[in-house]
């Protein structure tokens, strides 16, 4: 926990024993580019070092809970909820040399400088790194912090040490106290009631939700066709031809996309044209004259965006660049710490005045000053939420040098350059376009065309949204109407009907659902990728030409959070939740008591978990109905997503095609899906004595039988030869018994069995096994057939090459030709040859290379090989 008062503590430090100084400072930084870049700016005495982000956390495993604490009820959790949520910190294994090496430094240094990032995590860092390195009391401690690496900012915190702040370690200790219980508590109940290796957390199912909303509402929609008339005018003797589309007919507006409801149904008062109208009326218009009704000009003003935040910056770059949100972070740190851009975690669009006076300097010197506007522009955030404890993201420093003159390349030069243009833009003047609107009659008919033209481009000149060249956009955007007058003549050189139909709301992608998150409060700019990254790593989305598609795991889990848990799926709770942390952070909230409130209060996380031990039934869980499919229940199972529905009174299942996105699921394709199970042989075939049902399926891997349902039903793969769709109930049966002993062997008194494993049907005797022929049935084969296939299969497994003996061992190491590729053996450790190595020309170090790097991997390993290239 931190200390009561962590400020107070550092300034008792600053008055340790005087036999500290003259000692060479030491000064932490997170990262060892950081500390690389920090070095340049530091007197010549000062060391740097790097604590590789947090040298301690909670445990991320059982193997890092300490012995004495594994058998207490809370330890699993890392927190110790029966003592005010005490959270249980351990270094990991590999952090372990670093925080030896920084203990020698402190060892030998005057004063401890924290310079940690400068939000709450990196406060949180600063905080572990002063309790581990035990450096209260032994060194004075400063914490400095700073918005961007540069020889200023640098000399301005090293001016004015603080510090630790007390209120942002503890906001930051009581997220990562409700992460955990959020998702160790959630994580084992959904393993227990859908599929294992799922995982719930306090922002990543909300998110998973809004995706799942999402496609609900794509599933749910009905889309509409309706048609209308583009028209290829032209002014006699005024090029060029220009575009007009039919608005009202016979004075009833035409209908367009935005006229139609969700279930593909048009607004009272508006025409909706089908095919046979509109070409009834275009062949109708081609007779009659043209001309210009009215036309209208109004000049349009275009206000610069605002600077970069952590959100807006992964919002552009996933629209320009096509980068994921974690993807913009990671480039986003490499620049912020070799000294590029200021601190790229940040909520705020304030701008320094130096920062003010070096933009405004940089646009005057390569624009001109008739882009400058008369007085800087000043912003004000206004997300919800939003902290405004740093700047926006800009270049670093006061040179504004864009990418090429620094010299940077890659995806460094991409996004640089995305930051530069919008650091520029946003103190830039307005644009102005003129927009021009023709209204064109024709018959009973009215036309409407309209055209742009920039009077002045402003700060499109550096920065256009969603371009990558400005110069282009600009001439994108310029779209003119020749010389028009109400009652001028025009030309008809083409009419032509066109089709449309009405499309879905969109998936959301990296950027529109970091937008979404940030509009409603949820999470932090600092969370947001990683949040999307662990969504997709889960199997709860998939991206797919840029946008978030929700797996069909992603409906079960977010269907039993909404029926069980629906507080930690509804977004104003999460979002309050991040307001009750921002006023811990401040120092007006009690953190023990919203703990206490949250996990052990009526209706807490405690209660609720073991509610759903008791109440949620497995197959309920794993199944999902869908509304326009009531007959068909998609069952989320240990091969994946499937389909199962009764047809004539035989259950049938199909697997769903991985590719499949929920909202793409219609009946037709259920059907056809069903259908196809049903022509291959998946049904049920009966159920057994106990009155389990057992299932002949067909799966991503092949036909197989299945013997009860639920989390753990016995599964086997059909052999080779047994057709799905002739199987009996008995065959199955004794299938599912399988193995079975067939005697024993006649030379050593062993026991002979036959099976079916994960690759087929098998002999064995003892620890060696051998596969079935394709032509021999598992359930037929004889003691005589096994005892030969045995000693067939023993002399049959010859070397390709025999090295040499083991120099240790002096067993012989050799070359084989397993099902998998060539490995080498020696003794019961066999090595896979990697990809390229030839099995004619490896030596015999380099087989014992490779050897020894299996057997470091443990016992384990050296059995998973085993089996592989047995039989």
């Amino acid at each position: 926990m931190p200390p009561k008062s962590t400020t107070s503590r550092a300034r008792s430090a600053e008055r340790a024993p005087t036999a500290t100084e003259g000692r060479p400072p030491l000064v932490v930084v997170e990262s060892p580019t950081k500390a690389r870049t920090i070095r340049a700016f530091l007197p010549k005495n000062y060391r740097v070092a790097a604590s590789m982000g947090h040298v301690r956390d909670l445990p991320e495993s059982a193997a890092e809970i300490p012995p004495s604490l594994k058998k207490k009820p809370w330890a699993r959790l890392g927190v110790n909820v029966e003592r005010d949520f005490e959270p249980l910190y351990v270094v990991p294994a590999a952090k372990r040399k670093v925080v030896r090496e920084l203990k020698k430094l402190l060892d030998g240094a005057g004063r401890l400088i924290i310079a940690t990032d400068e939000d709450r995590e990196g406060e949180s860092i600063g905080w572990h790194l002063v309790q581990v390195l035990g450096a209260a009391g032994k060194v004075p401690i400063e914490r400095i912090v700073f918005h961007e690496i540069t020889a200023d900012a640098i000399r301005r915190a090293l001016e004015s040490p603080r510090g630790i702040d007390e209120h942002l370690v503890q906001a930051q200790e009581t997220r990562r106290i409700l992460d955990r219980l959020v998702g160790y508590e959630l994580s084992p109940l959904l393993w227990k009631k859908i599929a294992t290796r799922l995982s719930a957390g306090r922002v990543q199912s909300v998110a998973v939700r809004m995706l799942v909303d999402r496609e609900r509402e794509r599933r749910a929609f009905r889309s509409a066709t309706y048609w209308d008339l583009t028209a290829e005018l032209e002014k006699p003797g005024a090029p060029p031809a220009f575009a007009a589309t039919l608005v009202e007919v016979d004075g009833q507006r035409v209908a367009t996309g935005r006229d139609f409801d969700a279930q593909g149904q048009p607004r009272p008062g508006v025409r909706v044209l089908d095919e046979a109208a509109a070409h009834a009326l275009a062949e109708r218009l081609r007779e009659v004259e043209w001309r210009v009704e009215a036309v209208d000009e109004k000049r349009v003003t275009r206000r610069p965006p605002l600077p970069f935040t952590t959100s807006t910056l992964q919002q552009e770059a996933n629209r320009k660049l096509r980068w994921s949100a974690q993807q913009t972070m990671r480039v986003a740190q490499r620049l912020y710490e070799q000294g590029y851009i200021t601190y790229m975690r940040t909520d705020s669009v304030h701008l320094a005045a130096e920062a003010v006076d070096a933009i405004r300097g940089a646009i005057a010197a390569r624009y001109g000053r008739e882009f400058l506007p008369a007085r800087p522009r000043h912003y004000k955030t206004k997300t919800r939420g939003a902290q405004e404890a740093h700047e926006a993201i800009r270049p670093a420093g006061t040179e504004m040098k864009t990418a090429q003159e620094l010299g940077l390349s890659g995806p460094e030069a991409a996004l640089y350059d995305l930051i530069w243009k919008r650091t520029v833009a946003c103190q830039m003047a307005e644009a102005q376009l003129v927009q021009a609107t023709a209204t064109i009659v024709a018959g009973d008919a009215r036309f409407r065309a309209t055209g742009r033209r920039i009077a002045f481009p402003g700060f499109f000149r550096a920065y256009v949204e969603g371009s990558d060249d400005p110069d282009a956009a600009l001439e994108d955007r310029e779209e003119p109407l020749p010389p028009l007058a109400a009652g001028d003549a025009l030309a008809l050189r083409d009419l032509q009907p066109q089709a449309h139909r009405t499309e879905p709301p969109p998936r959301y992608t990296d950027a529109s659902l970091v937008k979404a998150l940030e509009e409603k409060g949820i999470g932090r700019p600092s969370t947001y990728a990683t949040i999307i990254d662990t969504i997709v790593q889960r199997g709860y989305a998939e991206r797919r030409r840029n946008q978030l598609v929700p797996t069909f795991v992603a409906f079960a889990v977010t269907e039993l959070l909404e029926r069980h848990f629906p507080e930690l799926v509804d977004t104003e709770f999460t979002a309050r939740m991040e307001e009750v942390l921002d006023e811990i952070a401040r120092g007006r909230a009690d953190r023990l008591a919203y703990l206490r409130r949250f996990y052990f209060g009526e209706g807490g996380l405690k209660a609720q978990v073991e509610r759903g031990e008791a109440t949620i039934d497995p197959r309920e869980a794993s199944t999902i109905v869908l509304p326009d499919l009531p007959q068909v229940r998609v069952r989320i199972g240990r091969h994946g997503p499937y389909l199962e529905a009764e047809r004539n009174g035989t259950v049938l299942r199909a697997s769903l095609p991985e590719n499949l996105p929920p909202a793409d699921l219609t009946p037709e394709r259920a059907e056809e899906l069903l259908a196809q199970a049903g022509s291959e042989g998946s049904r049920l075939l009966g159920h057994d004595a106990e009155g389990r049902p057992v299932y002949v399926l067909r799966g991503p891997f092949g036909p197989y039988l299945q013997r009860g349902d639920g989390r753990k039903p016995e599964r086997v793969s059909l052999p080779p030869g047994w057709d799905p769709a002739t199987v009996t109930l008995e065959r199955a049966l004794a299938l599912l018994a399988l193995p079975r002993e067939l005697g024993r062997h006649p030379e050593t008194g062993e026991t002979v069995r036959v099976g079916v494993g994960r690759y087929g049907p098998y002999v064995a005797v003892g620890d060696r096994y051998v596969g079935l022929p394709p032509d021999r049935d598992p359930l037929a084969v004889t003691l005589e057939e096994a005892v030969a296939l045995l000693a067939a299969g023993r002399r049959a497994v010859a070397p390709l090459r025999v090295l040499g003996p083991h120099p240790q061992t002096g067993q012989e190491v050799a070359v084989y030709r397993g099902r998998y590729g060539p490995y080498v053996k020696h003794g019961s450790v066999n090595a896979t040859l990697p990809r390229g190595v030839d099995p004619q020309a490896i030596t015999l170090e380099e087989a014992l290379e490779l050897l020894a790097a299996k057997e470091a991997r443990g016992p384990t390993a050296a059995r998973r090989t085993t089996r592989k290239t047995r039989g």
